[in-house]
């Protein structure tokens, strides 16, 4: 049996099926569930315990006592109101050392709190480093359905507005619509904005889907994800494709995701935004 697995998790399918692969590895995962966001019948065959997002000082302490020292934070969370926290004692210790971040976009938070579970002693791991599928390594077409011309100058519009998005840290995807921009991410996570590009469709050919790493974005939390629920998000707000970033969007249950895709008429890509290339599948 290898070294014990740290995990912090919320929402989603992303974090159970690392835990999956983690214990399927021989690492038995020790699971932290934020409450109100990850469900613990989820986790019921690992040790785990239910955290309050703001007792940071009972979770560091449980992990510690797990023996694990790799941790892996994974799974949506809705970000509260620094106010709404409530810092147990422990997390109350460690927050002069985040400082003004807390109050800054995710990723310098998120930089901050890695910076502090390493000063900690735990080795912050991204949840692709246990399960290697979850990125999609090279650009390429996912699906036989390919973008035209007008949906690759929505792709390249999405680009620009992401990375604009990012270099204020505040979100990493948008839906674009014959060059109109319908929707961008902010607190409310994908799948709400999603809805909400629906509500603002234009007629004619549906939007794009633009999902990539923010300029300079850390790489072990936070990347860019999707699964079969977003595919269903861009299908009911009648977009006809996403977009996503090579080697750096996770794709969880990437089979299922395609055939979603694929049944629902969307193309599914996965591009160098530098390039905006990706190669095609084979007839």
């Amino acid at each position: 049996m290898g070294a014990p697995l740290g995990m912090i998790v919320g929402g989603g399918l992303l974090p159970q099926r690392a835990a999956a692969a983690a214990a399927a590895a021989g690492r038995m995962p020790h699971v932290v569930i934020l409450e109100g966001f990850g469900n613990p019948a989820d986790y019921a065959g690992y040790p785990h315990i239910v955290c309050r997002l703001g007792a940071g000082g009972q979770m560091l302490e449980w992990l510690r006592g797990s023996g694990a020292r790799d941790l892996v934070l994974a799974g949506r969370v809705t970000r509260p109101s620094f106010f709404a926290l409530r810092p147990d004692a422990g997390a109350a210790r460690l927050l002069p050392r985040i400082g003004v971040k807390a109050f800054g976009g995710d990723d310098s938070l998120l930089q901050a709190v890695l910076g502090v579970l390493r000063e900690e002693g735990f080795n912050p791991m991204p949840a692709q480093d246990v399960m290697r599928e979850l990125l999609v390594a090279e650009p390429a077409a996912l699906t036989s359905l390919l973008p035209d011309e007008a949906a690759r100058q929505d792709i390249r519009r999405g680009i620009a507005v992401v990375r604009a998005l990012g270099a204020a840290d505040i979100g990493q995807c948008t839906v674009v619509q014959q060059g109109l921009v319908l929707a961008v991410e902010a607190i409310e996570g994908t799948d709400a904005m999603l809805a909400r590009a629906g509500s603002l469709r234009r007629e004619g050919p549906g939007g794009v889907l633009v999902k990539i790493l923010k300029p300079g974005q850390d790489r072990r939390v936070d990347l860019p994800t999707i699964g079969p629920d977003t595919v269903a998000g861009a299908a009911a707000a009648g977009l006809r494709g996403i977009a996503i970033e090579a080697n750096g969007t996770i794709v969880v249950d990437r089979a299922a995701t395609v055939a979603a895709a694929e049944a629902a008429g969307l193309f599914l890509i996965a591009l160098d935004p530098a390039a905006l290339v990706w190669s095609e599948p084979h007839s």
